[in-house]
């Protein structure tokens, strides 16, 4: 843990250059092939006559074991991630169970290289690829073990398969080498090796040989012509679990002689309690005990209810929050941050931008985005128990190693007496990669030795210890003259979502937050006078992560302005950007959601359709949104949506994410946001934060295409489209420009 903390303090910022060392691997097939040699964090748990190839692979007398190494958040990587090992072990759905992966240097993440490395997405020139490359060297040093950023398949197409196929070909050896056939004359099918005579000797029945003999490191993955379950239309290995309610998630976890736990936490996020009584809630039903922890109180009961309503009943007087106790306030501070002193970094910059100003017609925007919460629908929850020995942690989350970090901190422990087993999770979109419930648990624990301790946030207080996506303001001029963009100069200040998030894991850095520039300086437009520059805001309430992170304000803040740069311009918003676009298989996106919705121009009549075209996460993205003006409001009625990821590995999995997506964007666009008073967040359930109802939800269409030369993700790059697509909508079918969200403030939807 210490060399992560060491190694992240600079590089682990997006976008930052401050990667040293040499290149261990040059490719990412070589990063998983090294990851097979190394050290394997199985090996130390294996029963008597038992395998382990790899990292990902456990093979006993009783069963198969493949380890799913980046958490299941909904997203359905716990189901891809082994399907891509027994699609090269040659092993059928039901043949093997999965399990999610502990803390360890080998499950360092590669899908990060390309996101860390401070060059846009597009970029394959042989600079972009090396600085790949060292960023990759640096992955496995620091062995960054996390989940995000769309990065999961990025990071296991290649290494999973890799991790089957040496899995595969080891077995035939060990087949081999019991019945004296020659590999050559083997093969494989459904957890078995067949002799040529047609015996079959099953996968488990060869883990004692298996184990005497070393993996078969140099086995290549099969071409994906041979593929029987990837690329084609499967169902989760998840699904029927979840539709039929069995599967278990971190809240249905339960313990012998468990006890439960509820809080009641400042609500000025991080902030001290000043005193408390419980007078009231000592007297309740089912209340075992009352204990202080560092910034609020806990309730210790027979069950969670009763904890919830023990703890509810305690009066507490707390410390006033370090960030301004009134959201116009928050706005005053944002409004106040375009300066110097608070600059975060200049990201780019083409050409002469003052001058290409004063050609033409001037235009200039300000947006806005607020805070808004995660609300998954399984709120913080975990199991706890602390001996004299260390602790344990049930819990799920997304980065297990700094889960180790935050708990052992917590009660001063050092990181490698925290064992971690993580859990399947009912939602994050970012939430479970912080620590609320992390180090809260460790302090209730570690006042209750000896007992599992089961900590479930209640709604209520889930939303109000939740850290928020970062709230911004962005800023942009522009010019038109001749029917083109001249320059577009894009300021954006905002709070550092990236860096309060190291903070808070143990890593803090100093580097600009990369994370702002998402959506603002990877724009791939042909624009002469380019510039986008981000401010850091200071003294607002932390923000972190959240669905598609600085894409999700900055996709909307600079495709509304591209819009309205063409409207300035006299251009039909589709084809100005098809004829601007610079990165051909980009251009191809942008032309295939045209076809999708057969774009013609504008519609008339109150009907309307917005465009817009994102990049996040190394993932292209196009949307269209049609809609309608009614009497009542604007009726969302369809969207066509383009994603190109390079390889589609789960095509069922893929629309629902994308369609996911398009939802998750549009509703919090329309409905959502968090605002402060008295220090404290206002919407505490989802009454009051909204995401797209049933009746609000248009027809969604999407096509997969695979044209990027690396595999990308999916999960996020669908949101940032979302907002600027239906502002841009409502535009062409009323003339009113949005440039806030939510565009509830403005404007009724039905």
């Amino acid at each position: 843990m210490g060399e992560l903390q060491r190694l992240s303090r600079r590089a682990f910022v997006f976008g930052s250059a401050a990667v040293a060392g040499g290149i261990a691997f040059g490719s990412y097939g070589d990063a998983a092939q090294a990851a097979a040699a190394g050290d394997n964090p199985l090996s130390a748990g294996l029963g008597p006559n038992s395998a382990s190839f790899n990292p990902w692979v456990e093979i006993s007398p009783e069963k198969i074991t493949l380890i799913a190494q980046h958490a299941d958040i909904g997203q359905g990587v716990g189901s891809i991630q082994p399907i891509m090992i027994a699609e090269e072990m040659d092993l059928d759905p039901g043949q093997f169970e999965v399990r999610f992966a502990g803390p360890s240097p080998a499950y360092f993440n590669t899908g990060f290289a390309d996101e860390f490395a401070p060059f846009v997405a597009a970029d394959q020139s042989p600079a972009a690829e090396e600085a790949r490359a060292k960023t990759l060297e640096w992955l496995r040093q620091s062995g960054l073990q996390m989940t995000g950023g769309s990065s999961t398949l990025p990071d296991t197409y290649e290494k999973l398969r890799v991790a089957g196929a040496v899995a595969r070909e080891t077995l035939k050896a060990a087949a081999a080498k019991r019945s004296g056939i020659a590999v050559a004359d083997l093969r494989t099918q459904s957890g078995h090796v067949i002799l040529p005579n047609g015996t079959k000797i099953a996968y488990v029945d060869l883990s004692a040989d298996a184990a005497q003999i070393p993996p078969v490191l140099d086995a290549k993955p099969r071409d994906p012509s041979k593929w029987r379950m990837l690329g084609k239309p499967m169902t989760r290995l998840d699904i029927r679990d979840k539709v039929m309610g069995e599967l278990k998630f971190g809240i249905d976890m339960k313990m012998d002689g468990m006890l439960y736990a509820a809080v009641k936490l400042n609500p000025g996020k991080g902030q001290p309690l000043k005193s408390y009584d419980a007078s009231k809630a000592r007297a309740m039903p089912g209340v075992k005990n009352i204990l202080e922890i560092k910034n609020g109180v806990a309730v210790i009961a027979t069950n969670s209810w009763y904890a919830m309503k023990a703890v509810d009943a305690i009066a507490c007087e707390w410390a006033p929050s370090a960030y301004p106790a009134e959201q116009a306030d928050h706005w005053k501070v944002l409004e106040s941050s375009f300066k110097p002193e608070f600059l975060g970094k200049e990201w780019r910059k083409i050409g002469d931008i003052e001058a290409g100003l004063k050609t033409g017609k001037l235009v200039e925007a300000e947006y806005r985005a607020p805070y808004v919460g995660h609300q998954p629908l399984e709120p913080l929850n975990g199991i706890g128990l602390v001996t004299e020995k260390g602790m344990e942690i049930w819990v799920s989350h997304q980065s297990p190693r700094f889960v180790q970090y935050v708990a052992a901190t917590a009660i001063g422990l050092q990181p490698e007496q925290v064992t971690f087993h993580n859990q399947w999770a009912g939602g994050s979109f970012g939430h479970r990669l912080e620590y609320e419930n992390v180090r809260v648990l460790a302090e209730i624990a570690n006042q209750m030795k000896g007992t599992p301790i089961k900590l479930v946030f209640s709604r209520e207080e889930d939303f109000l210890q939740d850290i928020p996506r970062q709230i911004a303001i962005a800023r942009h001029r522009g010019s038109v003259d001749k029917s083109k963009i001249v320059p577009a100069d894009l300021q954006l200040a905002s709070t550092a979502p990236l860096k309060g998030l190291l903070e808070r894991s143990g890593t803090p850095s100093k580097d600009p937050d990369g994370q702002l520039a998402a959506g603002l300086w990877n724009v791939y437009y042909d624009i002469p006078n380019f510039r986008a520059t981000s401010y850091e805001a200071q003294g607002l309430s932390p923000s972190t992560t959240w669905r598609s992170v600085g894409a999700s304000t900055s996709g909307f803040f600079t495709e509304s302005f591209i819009d309205e740069l063409i409207h300035a311009a006299g251009l039909d918003p589709m084809k100005a950007r098809i004829a601007m676009c610079t990165v051909p298989h980009y251009r191809k996106v942008l032309e295939t959601v045209a076809e999708m919705s057969d774009w013609k121009g504008p519609l008339g009549n109150g009907r309307g359709r917005g465009v817009a075209f994102v990049e996040s996460f190394g993932t292209p993205t196009a949307e269209v949104v049609e809609v309608t003006k009614t009497e009542r409001g604007i009726r969302i009625d369809k969207v066509w949506i383009a994603v190109d990821v390079g390889k589609v590995v789960d095509p069922v999995n893929f629309e629902n994410q994308v369609q996911g997506g398009v939802i998750w964007g549009l509703g919090h666009a329309i409905n959502c946001e968090l605002t402060y008073a008295k220090g404290a967040v206002q919407q505490t359930n989802y009454n009051h934060h909204e995401a797209m109802r049933i009746y609000q939800c248009p027809v969604i269409e999407v096509r997969g295409l695979e044209n990027d030369p690396k595999v990308r993700g999916v999960g996020e790059p669908p949101v940032p489209p979302a907002a600027p697509a239906l502002a841009n909508a409502i535009f062409a079918a009323t003339g009113q420009r949005i440039r806030e969200m939510p565009f509830n403030k403005f404007i009724d939807f039905v």
